[in-house]
């Protein structure tokens, strides 16, 4: 603003000293001084309330090639295309409009990996209130009725105060839950009265010693805040299993370094594993003491999937403790972070589809399954995606990347310089002030109405009134020009308790291999 201001000034100067043509001088600049004001006191749009004037130039861009006609250039794990911008998607649900687009799609239908939900000839009438599910086993004093979809873990350090205080405000008023990630409880988190899974991750943020170890009693503490219905261990994350997470020192102000624990301007790396055990056994007693210290509330862990004989190893060890976790929260490597080497993001870690499908086998085979609720987080931004996951085990399901596009991310990719232009990923006040919260939150609450409402509809166009009716038969992917399998033809699913009482040859070896008392690599 202060350039135009300026402008405006040298104008009038010259109009009246030299010569009456450096009025249009003086119009132009003026007009342009008003439409920064404009910019900057608007609230819809993050981009221009950091950049004025300037800002038009990325919808001037958008008008030129419409956001409906662009295409992801990434691809699932499997090499099939998305068949839409999913951020438009997203945008257009968090903005209150119809994602519909005339004239069909460009789906190739034809190829292989095509996947595709199958209707059926007597649909169902979409349920007016969207059903939820109880998450709580039988050694949960407080059980909590978790929504189809949810915040996945996102913490406050990597996002802003205001994108936090945005997306926990979006969840209470769209009655969901949002995971706090690893980085600890703040003030931003019970501001607006939101429902709160408070994620434990490597490092203890929020409830640490000065050496780095867990502390119970400040665990206990900030666990008995009301708005805190589960508390989760994390074990890993899709982008990056095995290492801890980052957060530059540029990000670590006064207010991060006293949420988390840890010293002012410094880079947080997490430890790449937890001290406070070291074996599967210790792992299920630890999950049964954070779910005693926090007064009976559902208690869980968050993991992308290992292999499959060490987590059996795990199952082995909730049947000889009798412990189980109240919820496993299964992260595909498909998720995505600015922190995450990109190696480890292409290379490392079990995609979703099987790490869901291992995970529900391993607890059905040993007849945990009905005491255990599963969660999906990596890539989910659309009714048809937890459709997808539901029918691969899981319960509901959590989005990270979708949230942050309905708080305004314009994946600007720069999360880990400070310097996002949205105020999303940044501890930079000036650019966090162009998020505001009030728009943000609603348009929040309007994606997960919306996207929960598509995935309702879907079911129903299945015939399926209630996601626990969903079935490996509904999800049929191409697997040539001439064959089509269902997901119950293409992958092996095990009857409760089959691996206790006759392990089928294809499970034996790990099954047998599985050892309580340790890791197996």
């Amino acid at each position: 603003m202060i350039g135009p201001a300026l402008a405006v000034a040298l104008g009038a100067a010259l109009a009246w000293c030299v010569s009456a043509w450096w009025w249009l001088l003086v119009v132009a600049a003026t007009a342009m001084t008003a439409v920064a004001v404009r910019d900057v006191v608007q609230r819809e749009h993050s981009v221009l309330r950091n950049y004025p004037l300037l800002g038009h130039l990325r919808y001037l861009l958008e008008a030129i090639r419409p956001e409906l006609q662009q295409y992801f250039i990434e691809r699932n794990y499997d090499g099939r295309p998305y068949d839409r911008d999913v951020r438009s998607i997203v945008y257009e649900r968090a903005k209150g409009v119809d994602a519909e687009e005339p004239f069909g799609t460009e789906r190739e239908v034809g190829a292989a990996g095509y996947e595709f939900l199958v209707p059926s000839l007597a649909p169902r009438a979409t349920p007016d209130q969207p059903p939820t599910v109880r998450v709580g086993g039988p050694d949960c004093a407080k059980p909590y009725d978790m929504a189809l979809l949810n915040i996945s873990a996102m913490s406050f350090g990597s996002l802003s105060t205001n994108a936090i205080l945005a997306l926990n405000r979006g969840a209470a008023q769209g009655g969901f839950a949002q995971d706090t990630g690893e980085g600890g409880l703040s003030e931003y988190h019970l501001r607006h009265g939101g429902d709160l899974i408070w994620e434990i991750g490597t490092g203890y943020f929020g409830c640490r010693t000065d050496d780095g170890d867990f502390e119970a009693a400040t665990f206990a503490d900030k666990a008995a805040h009301d708005q805190v219905k589960c508390v989760s261990l994390k074990l890993s994350q899709g982008a990056k299993p095995g290492m801890g997470g980052v957060l530059p020192g540029s990000k670590v102000n006064a207010e991060i370094a006293k949420v988390r624990g840890v010293p002012q301007g410094q880079t947080v790396v997490s430890p790449p594993y937890h001290r406070v055990f070291s074996t599967p056994r210790e792992l299920v007693l630890f999950i049964g003491r954070m779910r005693e210290l926090s007064g009976g509330k559902p208690t869980g862990l968050k993991l992308c999937l290992t292999s499959r004989q060490q987590f059996l190893a795990v199952c082995k060890a909730m049947l000889s403790e009798g412990v189980t976790p109240d919820f496993i929260v299964v992260d595909g490597a498909e998720g995505g972070t600015g922190a995450a080497p990109l190696e480890f993001a292409d290379h490392v870690g079990t995609p979703l589809t099987e790490g869901l499908i291992t995970v529900h086998n391993a607890l059905v085979g040993t007849g945990l399954r009905d005491r255990i609720r599963i969660g999906a987080s990596g890539k989910v931004a659309t009714g048809s995606d937890m459709v997808k996951r539901m029918v691969q085990g899981a319960d509901y399901t959590n989005a990270a990347r979708a949230m942050m596009f309905a708080t305004g991310c314009i994946q600007a990719q720069r999360c880990h310089t400070n310097t996002c232009p949205v105020g999303v990923a940044t501890q930079d006040p000036r650019r966090a002030r162009a998020l505001d919260v009030g728009d943000k939150s609603a348009r929040v609450e309007r994606f997960q109405r919306a996207t929960v409402h598509g995935a309702l509809q879907i079911m129903a166009s299945m015939g399926v009134h209630d996601p626990a009716e969903l079935r490996p038969h509904m999800l049929r992917t191409r697997i040539d020009p001439f064959t089509v399998r269902s997901h119950a033809e293409l992958y092996e699913w095990l009857g409760p308790g089959q691996l206790l009482a006759d392990p089928p040859a294809t499970w034996a070896e790990d099954w047998a291999a599985a050892d309580p008392g340790r890791f197996t690599v």
